[in-house]
């Protein structure tokens, strides 16, 4: 039994990483939200690991370190026909099952199926006849339409306007028919303009005693908030209930805060207000936008919905799922068990029981390190999704690669060594042995 290593299998394994993960992003970001997410992770990381797979048996090919000249003369024929086994079809499987009990609603968040529209509705919006206001052509509420459109039989919507005090355009109602749908509609279309300042805290504290009231206690409620300038507003006082109740704010800010043409003093609001927005979406868990134009609003209440509740193995958990413990635990616990399930695969692969168990060992240490970097990375803002999966997909191949340096394998050329001297200096001590028989397999 040796402490060694490969190098050349390091390095390709860690080609392996960076190509599997280039097909895996071209994936994600060509089926995410087109194809089952379940089926669509379960791919990502077959791709992975016969990527990696590949990389491995490759590096042995060519330099048979870690299972000597024997096993590439006889045996690695056999290793290629477990390639695909043990690394795509394996994973594919793997991965799904993982990524089906990630979703699994154990952990007591509730899946967020109330949605209620706070859409600001005062002067600056569809302006005077001093200045151009925001939204003069009311394109929020058409997008707000829009959304409403999208949504599914489970949900239920309400509807609000603020200025300088709130106003409830639509009660929670459900959204499970079309002629529902209409009634709504035509209440928006009725929304008429005003003159007034805007004022947000009334209109957020208005809108949790609706939340409180109307409320399903089986179900989790969200805001979605359109502004374009808020005033002073005593934050800790505003998100207590929201954070409490586990709401959080999806804020929209609507406006260019490096347009030239406004004065100094306005720009400083503007900015000013933007924060506030950022500041409540960060303490309640939600989302913050910034749109600088109207007709970009659509897209923005497209993209809090589509993220409403996601959480896969491979992105930022959102909605009520985002600060939940449990699912902080099962994450790394699931990418652990699937970094030892790629190390023990390898070791089949090889049919070396020695190296299952040190590529073993070392794939759980490699799947719980991956798992605390996309943990800690994915629900953080310093480095972007892509880097964070690139970073976890190669610390899986690197500490799965060197862990024969921690773990010993068997030295299979000094084992070969010794036997040919043996049958030199005893010609029958070969017999009574089965051809091609291996002391390292399974």
């Amino acid at each position: 039994m040796q402490r060694k290593i490969n190098g050349l299998l390091l390095v390709l394994a860690l080609v392996g990483g960076a190509v599997g993960f280039g097909i895996g992003e071209w994936l994600l970001s060509r089926y995410e939200g087109e194809m089952s997410s379940i089926l669509l992770v379960g791919i990502y990381f077959a791709v992975l690991a016969f990527c990696i797979g590949l990389g491995c048996l490759v590096a042995e090919m060519i330099s048979p370190k870690l299972n000597g000249r024997s096993w590439r003369e006889r045996y690695a024929g056999v290793s290629w026909k477990m390639l695909v086994p043990v690394t795509l079809a394996a994973f594919l499987a793997l991965g799904s099952l993982f990524e089906f009990v990630y979703e699994l609603d154990l952990g007591g968040a509730k899946r967020i199926n109330d949605i209620v529209l706070l859409i600001d509705n005062s002067g600056s919006m569809t302006g005077d006849e001093k200045s151009k206001g925001n939204d003069p052509e009311n394109e929020r509420f058409t997008a707000a339409k829009e959304l409403i459109g999208r949504m599914d039989a489970e949900k239920r919507v309400a509807v609000f306007t603020f200025d300088e005090v709130p106003q409830l355009i639509q009660p929670l109602t459900s959204t499970a028919t079309d002629s529902a749908k209409q009634q709504i509609y035509a209440k928006i279309d009725a929304i008429q303009p005003t003159t007034y300042k805007t004022k947000i805290d009334q209109a957020l504290t208005g809108t949790m005693e609706h939340i409180r009231e109307q409320g399903n206690a089986e179900s989790g409620a969200m805001v979605i908030l359109l502004s374009d300038g808020v005033t002073d507003v005593d934050l800790n006082a505003v998100v207590s209930g929201y954070r409490d109740q586990r709401v959080p704010i999806n804020a929209i800010a609507l406006g260019n805060a490096e347009d030239q043409t406004l004065n100094a003093q306005d720009r400083e609001a503007l900015v000013e207000g933007f924060r506030l927005l950022e500041s409540l979406s960060e303490r309640t868990g939600g989302t913050y936008t910034n749109v600088a134009n109207a007709d970009q609003i659509s897209l923005a209440f497209q993209d809090i919905y589509r993220d409403l509740d996601d959480h896969t193995l491979l992105t930022e958990r959102t909605g009520a799922p985002a600060g939940s413990t449990y699912l902080q635990i099962l994450h790394i616990g699931l990418i652990l068990l699937l970094g030892a399930a790629l190390g023990i695969a390898l070791g089949i692969m090889f049919d070396n029981r020695f190296l299952a168990k040190s590529f073993g060992i070392g794939g759980a240490l490699a799947g719980l390190a991956a798992g605390l970097i996309l943990e800690l990375g994915l629900q953080g803002d310093s480095l972007g999704h892509p880097t964070v999966r690139l970073l976890a997909d190669l610390a899986l191949a690197l500490i799965i690669a060197v862990f024969t340096l921690i773990v010993p394998v068997s030295d299979q050329q000094r084992r070969e060594r010794r036997r040919k001297g043996a049958s030199v200096s005893n010609p029958s001590a070969g017999l009574g042995t089965r051809p091609g028989d291996r002391s390292s397999g399974f």
